[in-house]
């Protein structure tokens, strides 16, 4: 009998951070989310790590995840962090939770034009489970990830050779 093993919260949130990082894309939907608390997940792993990830929300505004109450002043609405986001030069994974619909089209325009910098920085933006509407209207630039586990594979052998 195997039953898989669920990898502790701190891994699985460092997991999901190795995924967002690994995509090929800079706008990226990241699916279930929520439902694993990867905000929380993620907050004592940018602590240790030191790692550039910023989270914004219509009621705070953007901040860093590693400092839970400093924000950016003046940062509750999305076209300042937007502009913000794209000015910015450094490093930086940046989780939007809760986008309000309908998107402007200001902002629907800097998120195109986030999504298709090719500067030499990584720089994400990370939709936290957007909804079907807004995912459809960003398909042609945005990168889906989700927050569920991989299944684990067991190797097998076939004509004396391992296989996964």
């Amino acid at each position: 009998m195997s039953t898989a093993i669920a990898p502790p919260p701190s891994h699985a949130g460092a997991e999901i951070l190795e995924r967002i990082l690994a995509a090929r894309g800079n706008l990226i939907a990241l699916e279930g989310g929520e439902d694993v608390g990867l905000v929380g997940q993620l907050r004592p792993l940018v602590r240790r790590s030191g790692q550039a990830v910023y989270l914004w929300n219509p009621e705070i505004g953007l901040g860093n995840l590693r400092e839970e109450h400093v924000g950016l002043p003046g940062s509750q609405r999305l076209s300042i962090a937007l502009r913000y986001m794209q000015q910015s030069n450094h490093f930086g994974v940046y989780l939007l939770q809760r986008v309000p619909l309908p998107l402007a089209m200001g902002d629907a325009t800097l998120l195109r034009q986030l999504a298709r910098a090719t500067t030499g920085h990584v720089r994400r933006i990370v939709l936290l489970d957007p909804p079907e509407s807004l995912i459809a209207s960003f398909n042609d630039v945005l990168e889906r990830v989700s927050c569920q586990p991989k299944p684990t594979q067991r190797p097998r052998l076939r004509d004396g050779h391992w296989l996964l």
